[in-house]
């Protein structure tokens, strides 16, 4: 617990992002420290701070700051502007100005709670714990009805693993709030750990006599028992509690402990059955015991018809989602059928339509069977449920595209861009523009395809597929050649055997006339590759040609006619043995 406050703590004490306080309120600047001022000078210091922070307010922050520092000249005991000027400090990373600005603040204003405090959090931004607690210290002994400022000293102490100091505020917590359920823990927990077991004793005493009524707090006094080798005093403690409220699920739990602990697994599995099938049993819980029990029978080998029996079992009683998918997965564990699986998907999705996870698996399920309509199907309706789900975008607009049905796979794709936020998966953002580029390039769109392959690649500038069709097409429009080498050397350095990655680079290198290069290259495509496409080898035949070798030329380009290439200018090469463009 200790742990967890002070990482808790050292996440929550971020650097403001302006020299606005966002934590408080602004200071308050209605009467600034002109009291030494003539006359004259206050009437321009009040003018320069004021407009410097109306300057703020519109985000002029280079006007704000150099009103401020004029301000400052007029009246350097103002402890207003080098708060704010401290602030200013902080986002250009001049951290040692800032600290000595904020305790100029102080220093001049040391009532000033918005001040203090910010020197406090200084001081935990940069670890320095001690100082801050002698700060937040003095804040509290300023006004003891600080409880936010206990809270904070607790966790400042927890990093200090000083646990007398701890106990101190917790019991000054109590006396602000008479005390509750969490400070008590708390204490017993620190008595815990200082071996002090009366006390924590005493603690946990106290919190049962406050609530004699709850049972609840006898289970945690049974749990206390059980933990300190005292089992048959807790064990009377849960029968006790059972016995008044047979379905109590923190005095059932801690009974199926105490049931595994001795070994006693006829009692614990009946234990277990009541909890899975018990109405009061959170729905958490029931998945947390499902999941332990479900570990610990495949360890054991047991087999997977009783698993599925048990499940079944609680599903016949109280039947969830939750329950439904954690069964389809162990399915999935079990390696059975999917169309099996499938079946339980379903289920879980007729009870709650809007799963995410559930409806996302049976789409994969399907996925691997090639069933494209029954995908778009089930994407359309995650859509309706789940509008902002981009994967139910992705999936359909996929499969509308390998059923050649480009026009409504661009439509989707689109529908699909306008859910993007800040929060969006930068891998399937990227997927989506860059089939949109594909098909944008296939419809003779260029300018908008290169667009898309532009989206594409500020989210994700390693997308390789992206990154090699962008270079390709752009080197068939002889344009940016040296963006595109650029881009088509990155995929031949991620995928150094991919032949079609080579005979990108390969292709670009002879478009810049680099034609030594573009042999070495077309040569690695083809070795890598015995079944290369028509393309790749009329660009090995071009190359050749290029590069001098007529023979070597001519006998690529006789491949590739045999392996049908559609290309219009193949038949010209061969007839005049020679390259040709167009």
């Amino acid at each position: 617990m200790l742990m967890a406050m002070a990482l808790w703590l050292l996440a929550s004490c971020t650097r403001p992002s302006h020299p606005v306080n966002i934590d408080k309120p602004m200071p308050k600047v209605a009467h600034p420290n002109v009291s030494t001022l003539s006359p004259a000078d206050q009437l321009r210091y009040r003018s320069f701070l004021y407009e410097s922070i109306s300057q703020q307010t519109k985000g002029n922050y280079a006007a704000a700051f150099d009103l401020l520092s004029h301000a400052r000249t007029i009246n350097p005991d103002a402890p207003e502007v080098y708060y704010h000027l401290a602030g200013y400090h902080v986002d250009m990373g001049n951290d040692s100005t800032a600290q000595a600005y904020f305790e100029k603040a102080v220093e001049l204003d040391p009532t000033n709670d918005t001040y203090v405090e910010k020197v406090g959090q200084m001081y935990i931004n940069q670890r320095k714990y001690a100082e801050a607690i002698n700060i937040y210290e003095k804040v509290f002994e300023a006004n003891h009805k600080r409880y936010d400022i206990l809270q904070l000293l607790l966790q400042l102490y927890a990093v200090q693993n000083d646990q007398s100091q701890m106990l101190h505020t917790l019991e000054r917590m109590e006396l602000l709030d008479g005390g509750n359920e969490q400070i008590s823990f708390s204490k017993m927990q620190i008595y815990e750990q200082q071996g002090k077991k009366d006390k924590a004793f005493a603690e946990l005493k106290a919190l049962i006599d406050k609530h004699p009524n709850d049972l609840n707090y006898q289970v945690m006094f049974g749990n206390w028992l059980l933990q300190n080798d005292k089992a048959d005093e807790a064990v009377k403690i849960y029968r006790h509690v059972l016995k008044e409220e047979p379905d109590n699920t923190l005095a059932q739990m801690s009974m199926l402990d105490y049931y595994r602990a001795k070994d006693m697994t006829a009692e614990a599995d009946i234990l277990l059955m009541q909890l899975l099938k018990g109405k009061k049993t959170p729905e958490s819980e029931k998945q947390a015991l499902m999941r332990q029990y479900v570990m610990t029978s495949v360890k054991a080998n047991v087999d997977s018809t009783r698993i599925l029996a048990v499940f079944d079992e609680v599903l016949q009683t109280a039947p969830t989602s939750s329950m439904l998918i954690m069964k389809a997965a162990y399915m999935d564990l079990a390696q059975m059928e999917k169309d099996t699986i499938n079946t339980v998907l379903l289920q879980a999705l007729a009870l709650e339509p809007d799963n995410v996870s559930a409806r996302m698996q049976l789409i994969q399920n399907i996925w691997g069977k090639q069933d494209y309509p029954r995908v778009i199907a089930l994407s359309q309706t995650g859509q309706e449920y789940n509008p902002d789900e981009m994967l139910f975008y992705y999936f359909e607009g996929f499969a509308h595209f390998l059923q050649d049905d480009h026009e409504q796979a661009l439509e989707v794709f689109r529908k699909g861009t306008a859910q993007i936020n800040d929060e969006s998966n930068p891998e399937i953002v990227s997927d989506f523009y860059a089939m949109m580029g594909d098909i944008l390039h296939e419809k003779g769109q260029s300018e908008e395809a290169f667009a898309a392959y532009d989206s594409c690649l500020q989210w994700k500038p390693d997308n390789i597929g992206a990154l090699n069709n962008y270079a390709y097409y752009l080197s068939l429009q002889n344009r940016d050649l040296k963006r595109a080498e650029q881009m088509s050397l990155k995929t031949i350095q991620a995928e150094p055997t991919n032949s079609t990655y080579l005979d990108t680079y390969a292709w670009i290198l002879f478009m810049e006339e680099r034609y030594d290069e573009a042999k070495e290259y077309i040569d690695q495509a083809l070795a890598n590759d015995a079944e290369v496409s028509a393309v790749i080898v009329e660009h090995a035949g071009d190359i050749y040609a290029a590069y001098g070798d007529i023979p070597k030329a001519m006998e690529y380009w006789l491949k590739a006619k045999e392996r049908g290439s559609d290309s219009t200018t193949l038949e010209r090469k061969i007839k005049e043995k020679r390259y040709i463009s167009h």
